[in-house]
């Protein structure tokens, strides 16, 4: 190994010898919910902003790290048989709901086995491969299941797999619960009020089972409606705290200049945010292969990046996000290049027919990706109308698939099996929702190698298939993969530990501490 450079070898020196900051109770943390969520309870709601307050409120039996290895959670241990088939898990004692009453491994048995798989649809997805869910005592809960499912241990996080109190929910229409207003959880902050359009409060539960836990006060998500206002409200000091997506890409710089302000990328890395042009495969122009390749290689991706998201996240290059397990680095090219995609669309049956194209409504930064993707697409000879629509009827249009592109992002959870095949398998074609096999992708012999790569237990078969999986669809290009999103969360330097698990804010306020 070389030796060091005298200026680093004296900062590693100096970096030893400085004594550790001391994490101390007590301040107020003010951030960002954006939009405002549909409700608290992450079992019935799973919207992004639910994720987010939730995860201070409720808790799972497991965290992730940054590198998507399991922590405890109400979980302090666990083990996995050898044939992959039994899953022990051992929780704290002492555990107490908000309302006083004791937490048991009944109410993790009723959770998932009665509760989430009628409200919860992806965590219903991996509950197939379970045959049974069972408490032999109130601090031990044991999963067996029917075959090995290798991306198992990656479902115990509170947006996949929430636990709520049996207590309240047993026997009431989930819904409808009176209770939903004002949420029991076992997590590390108890509910305290909302007040519809301006703030969402959360206090301290003095009574968390980790000693020391949560070190701040008291928590407001803050209701404000538009980023300009967001970023404001940050440079005023009204909020401490802007969640990736508060605010539009081309203000961080000039808020990054604010004094006291850090910023940092990770928490998303169980998330692995992608992003993408849904091509409508079920008629029209795009359900031409050749038509699609020539979407592919006439968008300047990395114009994109650099212009429009000030640089962050990084061009896709697998319809795996590189954070996600499996993904390949040594795929075929799916580049810029206007030459290539000429010749795709000569190749093609497009007839010049106007191709009906559909922003994301979420902010400026989406609408100007939409117009210089409309340019690339015209400068290769597509006709490209842009269809302007608010959140509401984004949904209905993709939902409908009335549409012939449309741009989206989805969550990836860690593993394929997770968050990727539901996107390109047949059986979750379905009229009505935007967040499965939208593009109306079809094949056969690719259905049966994600069916086979989920349950082998072998991570080397598993990067066989999921290799061989990324080759074939960059082949056939379903989809338009545009970037790895970069989601930065801006913050006061003077607060500490905010982010440091692999879902990022949605369970971090536990460990945060502001330095007073």
């Amino acid at each position: 190994m070389k030796p060091l450079l005298p200026s680093l070898a004296l900062a590693f020196a100096m970096a030893a010898t400085a004594p550790a900051l001391a994490q101390q109770s007590g301040g107020t943390l003010n951030m960002v919910v954006q939009p405002e969520p549909p409700g608290l309870v992450v079992g019935i709601w799973q919207n992004a902003p639910t994720q987010m307050v939730a995860g201070d409120i409720f808790e799972s039996l497991l965290r992730y790290d940054t590198d998507l290895q399991p922590m405890p959670s109400l979980a302090h241990d666990w083990s996995i048989s050898e044939d992959g088939l039994t899953y022990t898990f051992h929780l704290h004692e002492g555990v107490k709901w908000h309302d006083g009453e004791d937490f048991t491994a009944h109410d993790v048995v009723y959770s998932v086995d009665v509760f989430l798989r009628e409200t919860h649809p992806r965590l219903r997805a991996s509950l197939v491969h379970v045959d049974s869910i069972e408490a032999p005592d109130d601090h031990t809960v044991v999963f067996t299941l029917n075959q090995p499912f290798g991306p198992f241990i990656g479902v115990f996080e509170v947006g996949t797999m929430p636990i709520l109190p049996r207590h309240i929910y047993e026997g009431t229409d989930y819904a409808n619960n009176p209770m939903n207003a004002t949420p029991i959880g076992t997590g590390p902050f108890r509910f305290n009020a909302w007040r519809q359009g301006s703030y969402i409060h959360l206090v301290r539960n003095e009574d968390y089972y980790l000693e020391g836990r949560p070190f701040v006060d008291e928590v407001y998500y803050h209701v404000i409606p538009d980023a300009a206002s967001r970023a404001v409200a940050f440079e005023t000091g009204v909020v401490d705290v802007l969640p990736g997506g508060s605010v539009e890409y081309f203000d961080i710089e000039r808020i990054m200049a604010l004094p006291n302000t850090c910023i940092t990328d990770a928490g998303w890395e169980y998330f692995g945010p992608l992003s993408w042009l849904w091509l409508n495969n079920h008629e029209g122009p795009m359900a031409d292969v050749n038509a699609r390749r020539a979407v592919m290689h006439a968008l300047d991706r990395e114009f994109m990046r650099d212009a429009l998201w000030a640089g962050r996240g990084e061009v896709a290059t697998s319809p795996l996000s590189s954070s996600t397990r499996f993904f390949d680095d040594d795929l075929p090219s799916i580049a810029y290049d206007p030459d290539l995609a000429r010749e795709y669309l000569e190749a093609s049956d497009y007839d010049g027919q106007t191709l009906n194209l559909l922003p994301l409504p979420y902010g400026e930064t989406w609408q100007r990706a939409a117009e210089v993707t409309r340019q690339n697409l015209m400068d290769v000879g597509f006709n490209v109308n842009l269809v302007a629509t608010d959140v509401a009827g984004w949904n209905q249009r993709v939902s409908d698939w009335d549409f012939d592109l449309a741009f989206t992002f989805l969550y990836q959870y860690g593993d394929p099996a997770l968050g990727v095949a539901r996107t390109y398998v047949e059986s979750n074609i379905a009229q009505g929702s935007p967040w499965n096999n939208v593009a109306g992708y079809r094949n056969p012999e690719l259905d049966a190698m994600w069916e086979a790569s989920a349950v082998s237990p072998s991570d080397a078969e598993r990067q066989e298939i999921y290799s061989e999986l990324q080759r074939r669809l960059i082949e056939d290009v379903p989809n338009a993969w545009l970037h790895e999103l970069g989601f930065p969360t801006i913050y006061r330097c003077n607060i500490h530990d905010l982010v440091t698990t692999g879902i990022g804010l949605n369970d971090g306020t536990r460990d945060a501490w502001i330095e007073q």
